[in-house]
Formats: structure tokens, C-alpha cells, sequence
């Protein structure tokens, strides 16, 4: 069994990337059990730019998941290019925690362009409505929550309550083919889990 301690920055990511990633586990793992544990929510300017900050919640996912666990760093890109800026802060992470299992991956630009991503499988969930003459290139642009919020028909998109629930049930096909960065967490996880 291996555990996988994440960080991130939004209260909903804290309920939804567990969701996501008991999905990713039996469907591109499917020989592994995989421990997630609660991630720990950081404040994205203070992780980055303070550096006890940085190392302090890095031991703690450190801890969380022990020796043989991997720690997973998901933040939002916003508007740096995650092909840059991802390897710069694993850089400074291996640095605290040489010697563990660490991932960064930085959702282009933030996590509901994964939705927008799979925006198809979303169709009639949570008064979510997809038109097939709407498909944008999910990591092109910022205002993916706005996106969500405009095609909300029944209530207002709110990511706390909303992130876990299209997590659970967004195709992980559609957004693995249609995001780059959702590949990037598809590919660290096999890259990360297993023997």
C-alpha cells in the first residue's frame, strides 16, 4: 500500500482532488491500493514565496505519508505557464525533501478547466448544461469557474460544493484526451504509483 499526501490551494480542491484520485487509482493502477490522504490547504503566495512556509507544509505531507508515500503538489497555473513554472517549484521541493517521492502539477489555469475539459460527461449533472457548439480548448484561458457558473441552469456553481461532485463524476477519458495538464496528474500517478 502506498499514501499519497497532496497539497493544495482552494477549500474545494480539499474535497475534491481525494474523489479524483480514488478514481485515477483503479482506473489507471488497477493492481495497487492507494491510501489518499486529507490534503493540506495552503495559501498559494505564502507556500510560494515563503520559504519556511514552503518546507513546513512539505514535511507535513512528508509526514503524512511516510517513507515509501509520494507528496502530490496541485496548485492553479493562473497565468504562469505550468511547462516552467512546475519544474521550478519541484526543484525548490526536492531541495526540503530530497530523498521522497514528490509531483507538481499545475492545473492550467485552474481546476474546473478539467471540467471544461470533460464538459460533455457533465451534461444534465447538477443543472450543468453542455452545447456542443461550445468547446473551447480548456487551458486556454482563464474563467473556467465563470464558464461553469454561465451554464449552471438550476444553481450557482459554487467550487466548494460543485469541485467534488463534477470530480466524482467527470469522464477521466474526455479530460485526460482534451487537457495537458490533466495528462501531467495522469501520468505522475503511474509514474508515482506502483512498484
Amino acid at each position: 500500500m502506498q499514501t499519497v499526501a497532496s497539497i493544495v490551494e482552494g477549500d474545494g480542491e480539499v474535497r475534491a482532488l481525494p474523489e479524483l484520485l480514488r478514481r485515477l487509482g483503479p482506473w489507471l493502477t488497477p493492481d495497487f491500493y492507494t491510501e489518499i490522504a486529507t490534503p493540506i490547504r495552503v495559501r498559494r503566495d505564502q507556500f510560494l514565496n515563503k520559504a519556511p512556509e514552503f518546507s513546513r507544509h512539505l514535511k507535513l505531507a512528508a509526514a503524512k505519508c511516510g517513507e515509501a508515500g509520494w507528496v502530490l503538489i496541485l496548485l492553479d497555473a493562473d497565468d504562469d505557464c505550468p511547462a516552467t513554472r512546475g519544474p521550478e517549484i519541484l526543484a525548490r521541493a526536492r531541495q526540503v525533501l530530497p530523498h521522497r517521492s514528490v509531483s507538481v502539477v499545475l492545473a492550467n489555469r485552474e481546476y474546473e478547466a478539467w471540467f471544461r475539459a470533460a464538459a460533455q460527461s457533465l451534461h444534465g449533472q447538477r443543472g450543468f448544461r453542455f452545447d456542443p457548439a461550445d468547446v473551447v480548448d480548456p487551458d486556454a484561458n482563464r474563467g473556467a469557474k465563470e464558464w461553469m457558473g454561465t451554464r449552471m441552469t438550476s444553481e450557482t456553481y459554487r467550487p466548494v460544493t460543485h469541485q467534488p461532485a463534477f470530480s466524482a463524476m467527470m469522464s477521466l477519458e474526455q479530460a485526460r484526451e482534451r487537457s495537458r495538464s490533466f495528462r501531467k496528474l495522469c501520468s505522475e500517478w503511474s509514474r508515482q504509483v506502483g512498484p
